[in-house]
């Protein structure tokens, strides 16, 4: 095809792209084209704002690593994450509503015992967190396992993957560093952007679980502090109403597992429900 101009282009990719056999990718193919250029088409995009956009995702990929996702970054950022994840998980009434992907880092978890400190040294306030694990009807479910990942009290944008299983009463408990609101990574080319458009780079303080058990899907969800700040304007999209909760603080004396604490500690009692596969 020769002698292409801006109202004949489109149709020749798509054209061009048409000889494939897998009918999925031709369909996603043929939405991304006319989508992607209708939005040039729309803003009248310039040469400088093209190179702009090439630049900004150069160095994403540039930045990107096996231990930072800054196209990841981007997806949660601009509300894509929330949307595909709302799209193709809808829980049933009654059940815990996932709020992130399930990227496993079971690999890198350590296991514990029930009820151990799970906080490896790192700095904060203790919490003792406890609830039970049961589906939509009420009924227990024995021996889940619970990956949790705890973000330092210090603010500090790491994680460190806990394992633990819960006991034949579908209860868990353990003791871990109470979360803090905390920033995404904003030192690379999504923090410009927030810049750019006047938004912060913070989370709401929140603990994250994934959970599987036989017959179950696996659940990956988090819950955050109420009170919290960063409730209603969430960098990543990520807070659900009903994933919030009550982080009460305990002066020193009996913990609920029976320990005594010489200094004040908070607590957290929260409850899942699985969907059956």
């Amino acid at each position: 095809m020769r002698n292409l101009d801006e109202a004949s282009i489109t149709q020749a990719v798509l054209a061009r792209n048409s000889g494939t056999t897998d009918a999925r990718l031709c369909e996603i193919m043929t939405s991304l084209v006319q989508h992607l250029h209708a939005f040039a088409r729309d803003t009248k995009l310039t040469e400088q704002e093209w190179q702009r956009g090439m630049d900004f995702l150069a160095q994403a990929g540039q930045l990107s690593s096996a231990d930072r996702q800054e196209f990841v970054l981007l997806s949660h950022t601009l509300g894509l994450s929330t949307l595909v994840l709302a799209q193709n998980h809808k829980s049933p009434k009654g059940c815990t509503e996932p709020t992130t992907f399930d990227v496993s880092q079971a690999q890198n978890a350590r296991i514990f015992d029930l009820g151990a400190d799970i906080s490896a040294g790192l700095a904060g306030p203790k919490c003792h967190v406890r609830g039970v694990i049961h589906d939509a009807k009420g009924n227990v479910i024995p021996g889940a396992t619970l990956q949790i990942c705890t973000a330092g009290g210090s603010g500090a944008d790491d994680c460190n993957p806990a394992l633990i299983q819960a006991n034949q009463a579908g209860e868990y408990h353990f003791w871990t560093v109470a979360p803090d609101c905390q920033p995404i990574l904003d030192d690379g080319p999504v923090g410009q952007m927030l810049t750019l458009l006047n938004r912060h780079a913070w989370r709401p303080a929140h603990l994250q679980f994934t959970i599987s058990a036989p017959d179950y899907q696996r659940l990956t969800t988090q819950v955050f502090r109420e009170g919290d700040p960063y409730l209603d304007s969430d960098a990543v999209f990520g807070v659900r109403s009903s994933l919030i909760a009550e982080w009460i603080t305990r002066e020193p004396g009996q913990a609920p597992d029976g320990t005594l604490s010489r200094e004040s500690f908070q607590t957290l009692a929260f409850d899942f429900v699985l969907t059956k596969r």
